[in-house]
């Protein structure tokens, strides 16, 4: 499969603009493509799949191996022409800032993928010569196989293109300029998410229509058609059927049990890796959206939630209105509904949570704790996340890859698991988890471990005898001391 990767010398070169543009210069073209992001991105991807109209993939080394990287782009290989791959952060950036293990280079290494380098030129000329040089010399296997200008004038495209092309050997493939009113804004996660960004379409039509005017598209194509392909690097053509693929025959069906998920799904709860949707689909799972915002109610016939991250500071008034969205989950999860709360979701179940103009607002209740906004990002980055008992998720020992996003924090962040991180020698408590709960800013990845998919379809599938009427007669008591739900949330409910 002919593939190309964008990457940047550093965060805030354009790489999802350029990437986005290019993406839907391919489809104007008639070519299919397939998106992925390197590394632990969620908002990235949906801009992928506003433009595709397909969900866009993670391709993360510290989760998993090149193997699995490799068998993640081969599954579009029969049905796409090109994968179009965006860097992360700067090229080789990679694990704890110090070290190029896990960075965008690796990843292009791993899936032998050609990069085109993506330069802001502003403020600098020959220097940009210099730095690519560096990029070339930094490491012996670079994958560099050419520049694009981002943010450029024509006219000084036209004076560097061929200084840069002489003194580096790369080929200079094109130039985007600045488009007006096609930009992408950010906050301090990253940029706004794609369902937020107004006349997202149009924008990205503005892009291609540069894109396809400024840059050499067949350059483009000729680049990455100098990938191997990912079938025979992985030599198996079993792999190509595989279930991990995402035009794979069919899911399961869903058995006679009950294995209807409640997924929440807005503006508030939106950061979901499609690996991990694909993991419990996998399982014979059915994925129902809901939105804590706007429903009143859970989905009929569910035995499962998932709350994923987000931006709950940005919503917390309204998911605090939202009064009986939140009894409704308050009551599924103090009677054991099996439940997955991530980041946001975590703060979501706590018992009240601060938003960006300092007021606090009433959430579910379901533990304890108070979330509140900090200055700076807490506890970045990747981190080993080893299991202190035994849980729904996890056996007592275990240990698995996980990341965290976030600038809000929690008075009580959990002790179920040991967190160390994978460089240096940082270590904390952190997470919830009980027989029917894992809640934590840890964001779990299926691929890492497949077996946290199967555990959770098991702790309500059929053969736990459990159905929805069951779930709701179990021993109040147990559940109050497995979930850790807060006294003042039942003393409430009570009285309500």
């Amino acid at each position: 499969m002919n593939r190309i990767l964008f990457a940047g010398l550093s965060s805030g070169s354009g790489k999802t603009a350029v990437t986005c543009a290019c993406l839907r210069a391919l489809q104007k073209k008639g070519i299919s493509a397939a998106s992925f992001k390197c590394g632990p991105d969620y908002i990235d991807p949906m801009f992928h799949q506003r433009v595709l109209g397909i969900p866009g993939e993670n391709l993360d080394l510290f989760f998993a191996d090149a193997k699995t990287l490799q068998r993640q782009i081969a599954c579009y290989e029969q049905r796409c022409k090109i994968a179009v791959l965006e860097g992360v952060m700067g090229y080789y950036d990679g694990l704890g800032g110090v070290s190029d293990r896990d960075s965008t280079w690796d990843v292009a290494c791993a899936t032998n993928t050609p990069v085109i380098l993506v330069v802001r030129p502003k403020g600098a000329s020959l220097t940009i010569a210099a730095q690519v040089q560096g990029m070339l010399s930094f490491r012996k296997r670079n994958q560099l196989a050419g520049i694009l200008l981002n943010g450029c004038s024509e006219r000084m495209a036209r004076l560097l293109a061929p200084m840069l092309e002489e003194q580096t050997g790369l080929p200079v493939v094109g130039f985007l300029p600045y488009v007006e009113d096609a930009s992408f804004e950010s906050r301090h996660l990253g940029l706004v998410t794609a369902q937020e960004v107004g006349a997202l379409s149009e924008k990205v039509d503005r892009l291609a229509d540069a894109f396809l005017q400024h840059v050499d598209l067949e350059q483009v194509l000729r680049i990455a058609a100098t990938a191997d392909s990912v079938a025979e690097t992985i030599k198996s053509e079993a792999a190509l059927k595989s279930p991990d693929c995402p035009d794979s025959p069919q899911f399961p069906a869903p058995d006679k049990g009950c294995l209807r998920i409640g997924i929440a799904q807005d503006t508030a709860f939106c950061f979901y890796y499609e690996e991990n949707k694909r993991a419990l689909r996998q399982q014979g799972l059915e994925l129902v959206e809901f939105s804590p915002m706007e429903d009143k109610k859970l989905p009929e016939g569910i035995c499962g939630l998932y709350l994923g991250g987000g931006y709950p500071e940005l919503h917390a008034g309204k998911l605090s209105e939202n009064s009986g969205m939140r009894h409704a989950i308050f009551e599924a999860v103090r009677h054991g509904m099996p439940t997955i709360a991530e980041c946001g979701g975590f703060l979501y179940l706590q018992k009240e949570l601060e938003d960006a103009d300092g007021q606090v607002w009433e959430m579910t209740g379901v533990l304890d704790g108070s979330g509140f906004r900090t200055n700076r990002l807490q506890r970045f980055g990747y981190a080993v996340m080893t299991a202190k008992e035994n849980s729904m998720l996890f056996e007592k020992g275990e240990s698995i890859p996980v990341h965290e996003f976030h600038y809000w924090d929690c008075t009580q962040n959990g002790t179920a698991f040991e967190m160390k991180k994978p460089v240096g020698n940082k270590t904390w408590e952190g997470s919830v988890a009980g027989s029917s709960l894992y809640a934590g800013f840890p964001h779990l990845y299926f691929l890492a471990e497949p077996r946290l998919a199967e555990r959770f379809a098991r702790a309500f599938k059929h053969e736990t005898g459990l159905t929805p009427t069951q779930f709701r007669r179990q021993d109040r008591s147990k559940n109050r001391r497995n979930l850790e739900v807060s006294e003042d949330g039942l003393e409430k409910l009570i009285n309500s």
